[in-house]
């Protein structure tokens, strides 16, 4: 199996974006979760629920 990883640009996020894709696919949702665990923070929740300005704030 090939695998390619597509990164967009600055500011191609949107609240909810991958919730059907993580919904749809234990995989993706594994993926999602094994995040969460790497960072110690709910990222899935940011990109799920937050707030639009807080998902694209660049530091």
């Amino acid at each position: 199996m090939t695998r390619a990883f597509v990164f967009p640009g600055q500011g191609a996020q949107v609240i909810g974006m991958g919730a059907d894709l993580a919904a749809t696919y234990p995989a993706a949702r594994a993926v999602f979760d094994e995040v969460d665990d790497a960072l110690g923070e709910r990222l899935s929740a940011l990109i799920w629920e937050g707030d639009q300005e807080a998902l694209t704030l660049t530091e």
